[in-house]
């Protein structure tokens, strides 16, 4: 694994602009970055990130089952008391899932390690599926990058053939749903929708906060039609708090990702992991917090945060490094395992799995250890000879 410099396409903000791509630069700055890529060679690939991906899902799904079946643990992992019949409802159904992101630590030697699951709204779907990939084909033209040089990556075939495989299982009509003001989660939403077209599977767009409630306790559109399926890209945590949240469990709506997803998209499902699977090598250890001082060499991380806002990280070293955010309530403390830095930036690989394969990578990179909503979208590739790059340091 090597960060490899490179030159910008002269017309890639034509090319995004073509695609739609609308959130290539957030707030004044560069969101999608590709003065740069991350290089992998197949054997990384195969071994240290696809197969590994695909184990520790399976292995994740398997506590599902336990976690719905425990009061305890549904208390663990905070899940409000009302809703947990439902979300085990849900799971006892199978309500059929979309997709998934882990985030690993990763520096191309060694196991990857497991930072958390990003089963409820994961994001960054779109660059990575899409735009790296058009990225890839557009180097390779103009002889940037070898012929042979290739992309883990069949994000987009698989999302259309799931989307095939659930359209009987999605009680009509279906609706794609998110915040309307996020540029970046619209993006997302856009494209998902478009993927279900592709599998023949159509769906109306709403913002989340266009949907309302009938008297019978059904959620509608902005025509009082009873919205059948929902794909919402909004954290399931915050809706369950919100005020039509308590109307949930009996709207009869199918949500996607489904209600037990709330379990999986949890922190908490860290610690439930290592107890049940202590030792693997693709995870840190990790355990519910005591409310005591965090020690050296342990992070702490709340259950329900999100781009890293409100982490304190306590490097074996004695610093420390603590993020700001809205995020409080339980915690739990997981053991330090450091982002390699490639001339200063620290690549977090998230890994994708849609249905139950693994099937794509994107490498997002941040100034901090810690990776923030700020960090940047790098493409990769994987080329066996790539120009010699930086070289990881752990700081």
């Amino acid at each position: 694994m090597r960060r490899v410099a490179i030159a910008e396409r002269s017309n890639w903000r034509a090319r995004a602009a073509e695609a739609g791509f609308r959130f290539h630069t957030i707030d004044g700055a560069p969101y999608w970055d590709e003065t740069a890529y991350y290089a992998f060679t197949l054997r990384q690939i195969e071994n240290d990130l696809e197969d590994p991906s695909a184990e520790l899902h399976a292995m994740a799904l398997d506590l599902v089952g336990d976690v719905v079946a425990s009061e305890e643990l549904m208390e663990r992992l905070a899940i409000p008391a009302p809703f947990r019949d439902w979300i085990a409802e849900s799971w006892r159904r199978r309500d059929p899932h979309l997709y998934g992101r882990l985030d690993f630590a990763y520096d191309g030697n060694g196991p990857a390690r497991l930072y958390e699951l990003n089963y409820d709204t994961p994001t960054s779907l779109y660059e990575a599926s899409f735009f790296q990939w058009q990225w890839l084909e557009d180097q390779r033209n103009r002889g940037a990058l070898p012929q042979q040089a290739d992309q883990f990556n069949s994000l987009h075939e698989a999302l259309v053939e799931r989307f095939a495989e659930l359209s009987a299982q999605l009680p009509p009509p279906l609706y794609f749903s998110a915040v309307g003001a996020s540029e970046e989660d619209q993006g997302t939403v856009a494209y998902l929708r478009d993927c279900a077209a592709q599998a023949g599977l159509h769906g109306a767009a709403i913002a989340i906060e266009d949907i309302g409630l009938s008297a019978d306790g059904r959620f509608t559109d902005l025509d009082d039609v009873v919205i059948g399926s929902l794909f919402k890209l909004y954290p399931l945590e915050d809706l369950m708090r919100e005020e039509f949240g308590a109307a949930l469990p009996g709207s009869g709506v199918r949500l996607l990702e489904p209600a037990w997803k709330a379990v999986l998209s949890n922190k908490g499902i860290l610690p439930l992991l290592w107890q049940r699977h202590r030792g693997h090598p693709n995870l840190l250890e990790a355990h519910f917090d005591n409310g005591s001082a965090l020690p050296a060499g342990w992070v702490r991380k709340p259950l329900h945060s999100r781009e890293g806002a409100n982490v304190a990280m306590h490097m074996s070293d004695g610093r420390w490094q603590e993020s700001e955010g809205p995020y409080a309530g339980p915690c739990i403390v997981q053991a330090f395992h450091p982002l390699p830095a490639f001339d200063g930036n620290y690549p977090l690989v998230g890994s994708w799995v849609v249905g139950d394969r693994a099937c794509g990578i994107g490498v997002r990179e941040d100034d901090s250890r810690i990776t923030r909503d700020s960090a940047r979208f790098l493409p990769h590739a994987i080329v066996d000879d790539a120009p010699a790059g930086n070289t990881r340091i752990y700081v």
